[in-house]
């Protein structure tokens, strides 16, 4: 595990988690189908206030010790901690079926809790315990790929077992199967993720398909009605693959070039304006054309209007996940890895994704989902094909100087 050094946020950083709170992901909640901030956000109140304190990762004392403290084989109990409306419950919010149903299958009882309203509120609540080695009081959390990265990075995540995950192991898609972060997923299994696209309003086109970064930046019947995300990781990471990049390995020099890009687009007025999402009003309406947009929010327009279409780029697209860990010190390891298995069952995860309408994880879903509605299995925003999973891209983890330095040329590039 690499060596622990306190991680001191600039200005520029602050203002981005600012940004994304306020305006971005990080302001919206589960139901609008998009997860929150993806730079470093948990800084406010969380890793920030704790890496200044200087307090060193906990250790990882391998299978041996989590085993000592798993009580999962007395107590027939899970503790989980949730995203609100991330789970699937009756009409008349009484009943959880899937919950339900694994407590009859295993007699294991799920105290389920909706306590998580935004990674950086919810790690604030929980990284006293993580940081002292602690039982927090929670057998598994779900949180988003760059705070699940740094929990495991810090060792504050147990080791799963994978003979207790053998759903899990089976039908992980492999478009999730190995995050730089968490390399065959030893400690992590996704619960959900989403994709950020290419978005247009057909009407306002005049009926033209846009389909990728450079038609956004170089079309010149689309000068200033066109909207990029003020979230780095997706304008930045959908410009880095419209440039033969892969947004996995991309350098400084790359990073540079796809700032220079987006510059030129500013600086001869084809881009009207970074946004957040309230994009979406304008997209709607047509006064803004075509854009980078993040897939739940297409999946509610176009229920509402049906000029709005979205195109997968040739070069591909930006995904990211929501995480399952199981923090150090659990007493329901067991428990917890039989729960994550559950959800990975194909029957299980169709029911769930038939409520959530996020990108189910899960192969072999098709079919399932298709008994409970035909459009959702053939909705590749939820279920994608192999073709679209194929073009699918996390983009990289950031080094502490990484993110100071890439933040502050984003924040030149938007005004911000």
């Amino acid at each position: 595990m690499e060596q622990y050094e306190p991680e001191h946020l600039s200005a520029v950083q602050l203002a981005a988690i600012r940004r994304s709170l306020t305006s971005g992901r990080g302001a919206l909640t589960r139901r609008s189908l998009l997860r929150a901030s993806g730079m470093g956000a948990l800084a406010i109140g969380g890793l920030g206030t704790l890496s200044a304190c200087g307090i060193p990762p906990a250790k990882r004392e391998g299978d041996a010790a989590a085993a000592s403290d798993d009580h999962s084989a007395k107590e027939k109990q899970i503790n989980f901690s949730n995203w609100t409306e991330y789970m699937d419950v009756t009409d008349d919010g009484k009943h959880r079926p899937t919950l339900e149903a694994f407590t009859k299958r295993t007699g294991i009882k799920v105290k389920y809790t909706e306590d998580i309203n935004d990674n950086v509120e919810f790690f604030g609540k929980i990284k006293p315990q993580l940081a002292a080695g602690q039982d927090t009081g929670r057998d598994i959390i779900n949180v988003t790929d760059w705070l699940a990265a740094r929990i495991v990075r810090l060792g504050w995540a147990q080791k799963l077992d994978a003979s207790n995950l053998p759903h899990a192991y089976a039908n992980l898609s492999a478009q999730f199967r190995s995050p730089d972060w968490d390399p065959g997923r030893a400690y992590s299994y996704p619960w959900a993720g989403i994709p950020t696209v290419i978005a247009y309003n057909s009407k306002a086109t005049g009926g033209r398909k846009v389909d990728s970064v450079s038609q956004l930046l170089d079309d010149p019947k689309l000068k200033g009605r066109v909207s990029f995300l003020s979230e780095m990781r997706d304008s930045i990471g959908m410009t880095l693959l419209d440039m033969g990049k892969d947004p996995g390995t991309f350098t400084d020099a790359d990073y540079d070039a796809a700032i220079g890009r987006l510059q030129k687009g500013v600086d001869k007025n084809q881009i009207r304006r970074f946004t957040g999402n309230d994009y979406t009003a304008d997209l709607d309406k047509g006064d803004i054309a075509a854009c980078v947009a993040w897939a739940g929010d297409i999946i509610q327009l176009q229920a509402g209007n049906p000029d709005i279409k979205y195109a997968i780029p040739a070069a591909g697209y930006i995904i990211s996940s929501d995480n399952l860990l199981v923090p150090v010190k659990a007493r329901h390891k067991t428990n917890a890895e039989k729960l994550i298995d559950y959800y990975y069952e194909p029957s299980v995860a169709a029911q769930l994704a038939a409520y959530i309408n996020f990108v189910c994880p899960v192969d072999g879903v098709r079919d399932e989902l298709a008994k409970i509605d035909r459009s959702m299995a053939d909705n590749v925003l939820i279920l994608p094909d192999k073709q679209m999973a194929a073009r699918s891209h996390a983009f990289r983890s950031l080094t502490s100087k990484e993110e100071t330095a890439y933040e502050e040329k984003f924040a030149k590039l938007i005004g911000a």
